[in-house]
């Protein structure tokens, strides 16, 4: 990749950081204090594509249609297939901006520098993570930790029922007691930092090292559940079964409404 290419990525990274510090603010822009619009704009022509985690897709979506307002030669393309793929692209040089919802990994950092990419890691927000049913499973409203490595861990491969993880939760230190109904797992897949992130906040790996699972098992989950890196087909499945478990980010659990039930953690 060119010297421009690599400082043209900066570029962007940095409009729309700054765009996004002017939401919401005063008027009053510029050295003159006056109010800005689009017509004192400069002129600007180009393209941005912006790729990367479907959890950071709307407030880049959001960003590029005001961006868009202010500039309308310059075209931006956003879509969300998550976090890992869009890292491949962002530096394989087929994108400008990767939305991400987890840190780069040492992986993902050594092919940018092998392919010549400098880039610029800009922190707009934390985002948390819900986990869900359908509101008809009337006999789930909260869960531990250690039950959600029960349920979802590597351990738990195989696991059709919520009762059948009743034994491995109460040998991890969980509270178990599920219902004798279907297992339906609707989640983020490896693709998506929802998906690492999710794995760090039940602290898989402590307990899958606890249990003493070789070192290459402990951040993954069971790899037998319908994944997505879509939070919409996630949102979607939830509804879909009436025992289902999953989890997604939380603005798209507030945006589903009465059509989830968010569960507590106890």
């Amino acid at each position: 990749m060119s010297i421009r290419k690599k400082y043209a990525v900066v570029a962007a990274l940095a409009a729309m950081a700054m765009l996004a510090a002017a939401c919401g603010g005063s008027e009053d822009t510029g050295n003159g204090g006056g109010s800005s619009s689009s017509s004192e704009a400069p002129a600007l022509t180009g393209t941005v594509v912006v790729s990367g985690s479907s959890t950071v897709q709307p407030i880049s979506s959001l960003l590029a249609e005001q961006f868009a307002g202010l500039y309308p030669d310059v075209q931006i393309s956003v879509d969300g297939p998550g976090t890992g793929d869009g890292f491949a692209l962002f530096c394989n040089g087929e994108t400008d901006i990767n939305d991400a919802s987890r840190p780069i990994k040492d992986e993902e950092a050594a092919a940018c520098e092998a392919a010549g990419i400098n880039y610029v890691e800009l922190k707009i927000g934390l985002d948390g993570i819900t986990v869900m049913t359908n509101p008809a499973n009337t006999a789930v409203e909260c869960l531990t930790k250690a039950d959600l490595y029960a349920l979802v861990g590597p351990e738990s491969q195989g696991f059709t029922s919520w009762s059948d993880a009743d034994a491995l939760a109460a040998e991890v230190g969980g509270t178990g007691n599920f219902p004798d109904a279907p297992l339906d797992i609707t989640g983020p897949g490896e693709e998506s930092g929802t998906y690492d992130a999710f794995i760090d906040l039940v602290g898989v790996k402590s307990i899958a090292e606890a249990q003493g699972l070789p070192e290459e098992e402990w951040a993954t989950l069971r790899p037998d559940y319908q994944s997505s890196a879509d939070d919409n087909v996630i949102i979607q499945g939830i509804e879909g079964s009436n025992s289902s478990l999953g989890w997604v980010g939380f603005a798209f659990a507030q945006g589903a409404g009465s059509g989830v039930k968010e569960l507590q953690d106890r």
